[in-house]
């Protein structure tokens, strides 16, 4: 008897009942999302903290800040070798992470730190002094 024929019967099984996108709820638990990051809030300011380890070359990770939006991309490499890995916790690889921000930020002022295995960004709430509201003038136009 095969274990795998049946864990993978037993996914249809669960997919046919919950429906198809039933396993992507539990993507994070199964395979957790790298690189974990913490978001700070404060009244105009957002710290977001993103962890790196092992990175020795900045131009390795990109990241991009659009309106409400925080963008990383790059790559987690130990780069260990020798020995037999008898425990594996810390995620590798290549990593894409879109992150939807609680507030517009400006894109004009922030600031990106490394330290100790953590990318440290400060972000700073969008404040428009205009209104999106405009005054309609209303002109009277004389009868002939």
């Amino acid at each position: 008897m095969d274990p795998f024929k049946q864990m993978s019967d037993w996914r249809k099984n669960m997919d046919h009942f919950f429906g198809d996108q039933f396993w992507n709820e539990f993507e994070g638990v199964i395979r957790p999302t790298i690189p974990q990051i913490n978001i700070y809030q404060y009244d105009h300011e957002l710290i977001c903290i993103v962890n790196i380890p092992g990175l020795t070359d900045l131009n390795k990770v990109d990241i991009f800040v659009d309106y409400a939006r925080l963008e990383l991309k790059g790559a987690i490499d130990i780069s260990y070798t020798g020995g037999t890995v008898v425990k594996e916790e810390i995620l590798q690889g290549v990593f894409e992470r879109e992150i939807t921000l609680p507030f517009p930020v400006r894109r004009d002022k922030i600031n990106a730190t490394y330290k100790d295995g953590l990318v440290f960004i400060q972000l700073h709430r969008l404040i428009s002094d205009e209104s999106g509201r405009n005054k309609v003038n209303v002109q009277i136009v004389e009868h002939d």
